[in-house]
């Protein structure tokens, strides 16, 4: 049976089940500011390859699963609803998760590798290597938005303008136009952008709670050169963070948006991950 749904907590959480039935299971979790349907030209490849993809619309962006207050939208709670779905699913799963999701991936393999028999990050690094190079690099001026993005209010506002500061950040990150009138649609018009924002304003509350954590699970990184958010050293640093079978993906000339404009090479990566994980 088809999972077009899953619930937690009172919360019921939009998936976008797709591929062959009997396939291998794969979930991917999008980032910010996207939804499930940033997977759009990857999971075809993976279907053609015998795998079924489970994309959840996560916290904040499934219209059934907007809880008030930041508090709600801590990792440890984002954890939870991954594991969940995958409970869900009732078996262990390839786990891929890209910008936001890639940062609750991490998580998920580090305190549930039972449940994950691999895992690709896409973008950005382990937690702790993150950090790390914020603090000793200059990751933290690529970082200056999520200091923007905790002044309550304004985000939101500037978001309501068509062509105003968002989407020109969003164009000098690398999207497209369309995928920036995409965002406008499925993010500020469907009412996603609170939730979306509420994930960055409850980090100063996950510190110290459940974020990271050593991966014992088989894990592939996949970084692009034009990435304006991620600089190179973070990524450097991840190796030092898996106790597993580990590689580098590095796309030359790819920016951020890695799924959009890169699906072959993702996917080829995820299969190539998948492929060595069972091998192993």
């Amino acid at each position: 049976m088809r999972i077009d749904a899953f619930e937690r907590d009172g919360l019921t959480f939009d998936v976008t089940d797709a591929g062959p039935e009997d396939g291998a299971p794969v979930v991917l979790l999008h980032g910010f500011p996207e939804r499930a349907t940033c997977w759009r030209e990857v999971a075809p490849l993976l279907h053609a390859r015998g795998m079924r993809t489970y994309a959840p619309d996560q916290r904040g962006y499934s219209p059934g699963a907007r809880p008030g207050g930041r508090s709600s939208y801590t990792v440890p709670e984002l954890v939870a609803d991954v594991v969940a779905l995958i409970e869900r699913i009732g078996r262990p799963v390839h786990l891929v998760g890209h910008d936001w999701g890639a940062n609750v991936g991490w998580s998920v393999a580090a305190r549930h590798p039972e449940l994950v028999t691999s895992w690709t990050a896409v973008s950005v690094p382990h937690p702790a290597a993150f950090v790390r190079a914020i603090k000793t690099t200059r990751q933290g001026l690529r970082s200056w938005y999520m200091g923007l993005f905790q002044l309550p209010f304004v985000v939101e506002g500037l978001a309501r303008l068509p062509g105003g500061p968002i989407d020109q950040g969003l164009r000098r990150s690398g999207m497209t136009r369309d995928e920036v009138a995409r965002f406008r649609s499925e993010i500020v018009e469907y009412g996603a952008l609170p939730g979306a924002l509420a994930w960055y304003r409850a980090l100063p509350l996950s510190r110290g709670r459940g974020m990271g954590g050593r991966v014992r699970v088989p894990t592939t990184l996949v970084w692009s050169t034009e990435d304006t958010a991620i600089a190179r050293p973070g990524v450097d640093g991840c190796a030092d963070h898996v106790e597993a079978p580990y590689d580098l993906v590095v796309l030359d000339g790819v920016s951020h948006w890695i799924p959009t404009h890169a699906p072959q090479a993702l996917a080829d990566a995820i299969l190539a991950r998948a492929a060595g994980s069972v091998a192993g």
